[in-house]
């Protein structure tokens, strides 16, 4: 791995840390754009009805995501003690 690379990662881990609501969003925009290129491809949708589609559902999926983040990360506290 390059250094660059060593420090693009370094600055994302500590940004990111061990925050759930940080990964929902860094999943949730990654997301977005994944949609968004696929609807238009797939489906030949303009780029704003493409776009439309491609926020309103990864929203949804990001707040679910780090609803069962929390319930994970709250379970393993029980469980861990």
């Amino acid at each position: 791995m390059t250094e660059f690379r060593i420090g693009i990662f370094n600055l994302i881990k500590r940004l990111v840390g061990h925050s759930s609501l940080a990964r929902a969003g860094i999943y949730t925009v990654g997301h977005i754009v994944i949609a968004m290129i696929c609807n238009r491809l797939i489906t030949g949708a303009d780029l704003d009805l493409a776009a439309i589609d491609a926020i309103i559902e990864p929203l949804v999926n990001g707040l679910w995501f780090y609803t069962l983040d929390k319930i994970y990360t709250s379970s393993q506290k029980v469980k861990n003690g």
